[in-house]
């Protein structure tokens, strides 16, 4: 137990880190770089067990919006994203990272994964936000039914800026839609929904890459991150979905420029 007890306290916190910023317009790949530094949970074994915990993270939102990927499966006729043509809208928006992706991973992985680059994208994450907010284009698009294939491609191109570690997946989807003409509510939860396949490729590709790394030891540690992941995921997610239909992002502008300097303070190079 002497051993096993901070494992696990290890697990809820960065569990917790990774559920909470996931879907936020924060950055949770700047979060959990930074905890782990800060933990001292780094190398291969730490970047298998934030895979497993992203898998977490992914399947509250499947959960939560279960109807709408049922959907996917099973068209219905009253829902235009449904069936085929919602498959084609998010692959359309998850075509671009994903390219993009495959073609720069090792030139990111080299050279974006510090604490001067996650600095920046989090101080340029919230300025984004602000310019966003006050110039954003009046809303024409409401609802998921009303999505179309341009405004999906739009969206996924918007969020090749989520390469950028700290610059946060969310933050580029919403603040793409909404430059777009989503409302508010709509680009948040597009964003929730479109996070699924391009996150699952991307984590299912690493997960594949670091199997070997994987041992029975390790189950206690990976299953509680991965439960703890889920659960703070899902209530973030119904929290933020409220929370935007009445504020502006503003706010995690804000965090994201008071979060910057201390990346800069305290991360251990």
């Amino acid at each position: 137990m002497e051993t096993l007890l901070p494992a696990l306290v290890l697990a809820l916190v960065l569990g917790l880190v990774e559920g909470i910023t996931e879907f936020l317009p924060v950055s949770s790949t700047g979060h959990l770089i930074l905890a782990g530094h800060l933990l001292g949970f780094t190398g291969p074994k730490a970047e298998a067990f934030e895979i497993v915990i992203q898998l977490g993270a992914i399947l509250a939102v499947v959960a939560l919006y279960w109807p709408r990927f049922l959907g996917l499966a099973l068209p219905r006729p009253h829902q235009a994203f449904s069936g085929m043509r919602g498959l084609w809208l998010l692959f359309l928006t998850s075509l671009p990272a994903g390219l993009l992706g495959l073609a720069t991973r090792k030139l990111i992985h080299e050279h974006l994964f510090g604490p001067t680059t996650v600095a920046i994208a989090l101080a340029v994450g919230g300025l984004a936000i602000f310019a966003v907010e006050a110039r954003r284009s009046k809303s024409r698009f409401f609802t998921l039914d009303q999505m179309t294939p341009a405004l999906a491609l739009g969206i996924g191109l918007f969020q090749c800026l989520a390469l950028w570690p700290g610059f946060s997946r969310s933050a580029a989807t919403i603040m793409g839609g909404m430059l777009l003409g989503c409302k508010r509510g709509l680009a948040a939860e597009y964003s929730f929904i479109a996070a699924v396949p391009i996150m699952a490729a991307a984590t299912g590709y690493e997960l594949y890459k670091s199997w070997s790394l994987l041992a029975v030891a390790d189950l206690p540690l990976f299953a509680v991150g991965f439960a703890v992941s889920f659960a703070s995921a899902w209530l973030a997610v119904k929290w933020f979905v409220g929370l935007v239909s009445t504020w502006t992002l503003r706010p995690f502008a804000v965090y994201r420029l008071v979060l910057a300097p201390l990346v800069l303070l305290f991360w251990k190079g």
